[in-house]
């Protein structure tokens, strides 16, 4: 008897173990063809009391510096067609009114090509940029061949820049720098960046108070201008003699020999026959808001002969801030 049970048992044993791997063969088989979903018996349900949406920060646009090409042409502009109206207002300082100490320096340097010491001198007038407070806009102008390297010794500086670029060749390089200029004084007059430009040749060297001083400028401020010639060991002054806010006068006086800065009648000239152009600073509403300074319309020529021309005329009907003593 016992030995017949035995084999009853085993095979009762192994019809149970086939039984459940079929089953469990079979579910998941077809748990394999079901939707992969994670719908519940609550997902159609709304909570009756939503959390409140997190919290968000109002953040400030930011001028990404950026490097833009000027198409060619005669005048520096090249925008586009200038019937269409200019493009809305990209950097801070541009709201009226402002306090002097918010307005923006808007400082224009130009470049040269071949200039080996021109890295060296952007880096220098960087390091100083950097230590003005802002708002502060440097806009620097060169041409399309070597943008590349400045652009890169620009990215590095930490100081808000615009590269603008031009295609036209020159034989003088004094043409090319007027020509640079007139390219800034475009893109200024074109996108009406509000705030005090300043003409910062790469080799200036500038005390930072003078920042601060230029700040203040209403409509158009001149000083005198100390330029070294270490070749020569000379040091000559050009610029204005000012009486209380109103200007006087022009200098050019060599004080290589004589130390006295006091100047005498003969040094003294009613009107210079041109102006230093590290030695004046203006409002830049004077290039898109003529009617706002008494003139009728923009200048259609954009020379450096006729800016000089009509810096000359402000000298005459304006008071200036005296900003050395």
């Amino acid at each position: 008897m016992g030995s017949m049970d035995r084999p009853k048992k085993r095979g009762s044993l192994l019809k149970k173990a086939l039984l459940h791997f079929a089953l469990c063969f079979v579910m998941g088989f077809l748990s394999g063809f079901a939707p992969r979903s994670t719908a519940t018996l609550f997902s159609g349900r709304r909570p009756e009391h939503p959390l409140p949406a997190a919290p968000t920060k109002a953040v400030g646009r930011l001028v990404v510096n950026s490097t833009v090409e000027i198409p060619g042409s005669s005048s520096g502009r090249g925008q586009g067609s200038h019937d269409d109206p200019p493009p809305p207002l990209e950097v801070a300082g541009a709201r009226e009114p402002q306090s002097p100490s918010q307005r923006l320096l808007i400082v224009v340097t130009t470049t040269r090509a071949g200039d080996r010491l021109q890295g060296a001198l952007l880096r220098r007038l960087a390091h100083t940029l950097r230590l003005v407070p802002p708002p502060l806009l440097w806009i620097v102008v060169q041409h399309d061949a070597d943008a590349l390297a400045t652009a890169a010794v620009l990215r590095t500086t930490g100081v808000m820049y615009r590269h603008l670029t031009f295609k036209e060749n020159f034989t003088d390089p004094a043409v090319e720098a007027d020509h640079q200029r007139n390219v800034a004084l475009s893109h200024v007059e074109y996108h009406r960046l509000s705030g005090i430009v300043h003409f910062a040749a790469a080799s200036n060297v500038y005390d930072l108070q003078f920042f601060d001083g230029i700040r203040e400028i209403e409509s158009f401020g001149t000083w005198p201008v100390a330029v070294v010639s270490t070749n020569k060991k000379r040091v000559v002054v050009d610029g204005p003699t000012c009486h209380s806010s109103k200007v006087k006068g022009w200098i050019l006086k060599d004080l290589s020999n004589d130390k006295r800065l006091p100047v005498t009648g003969t040094d003294m000239n009613p009107k210079p026959p041109k102006i230093n152009i590290s030695g004046f600073a203006f409002n830049s509403s004077i290039l898109w808001d003529p009617e706002r300074w008494g003139r009728p319309t923009s200048l259609p020529d954009t020379s450096q002969v006729s800016l000089q021309h009509d810096l000359i005329k402000f000298t005459d009907h304006y008071h200036h801030k005296k900003l050395l003593n």
